[in-house]
């Protein structure tokens, strides 16, 4: 069983809504679990993108692994939110739904707002 935490509504911003989760993963494979686990829901299968990294450590080597999921450029985020919090094995996914107009650069604020709003919720350690 994955230990999935889902963060809803986390923002909007001109009909574009955001929400976040993630759970434990120390290989590729979990990580791409826990997406699988998520898109079990119905409306985050439906969503426009779900963008996610994980840092993955393994014998004192960190590797970043991300995808935008067509968002460019935000699997990129995650990962900068990741290494700031130095949170290692654990993937943040951070979905958008897209409300029909074109956010620019605002979207990358919102990606990494909700990439914070994860670790706060998730706690320490």
């Amino acid at each position: 069983m994955i230990d999935l935490l889902v963060l809803r509504d986390i923002a909007r911003d001109r009909g574009s809504r955001y929400a976040v989760a993630g759970a434990p993963a120390s290989t590729r494979a979990e990580a791409e679990a826990a997406l699988a686990e998520l898109r079990r829901d119905r409306k985050f299968a439906k969503a426009t993108h779900n963008s996610w990294a994980v840092l993955l450590e393994a014998g004192g080597r960190r590797e970043p692994v991300k995808h935008d999921d067509g968002e460019a450029g935000a699997g990129m985020v995650i990962l900068r939110v990741l290494e700031g919090a130095g949170l290692v094995n654990h993937v943040v996914i951070v979905t958008r739904w897209y409300g029909g107009v074109q956010l620019g650069g605002d979207r990358f604020r919102h990606v990494a707002t909700a990439a914070q709003a994860y670790l706060a919720a998730r706690g320490p350690g």
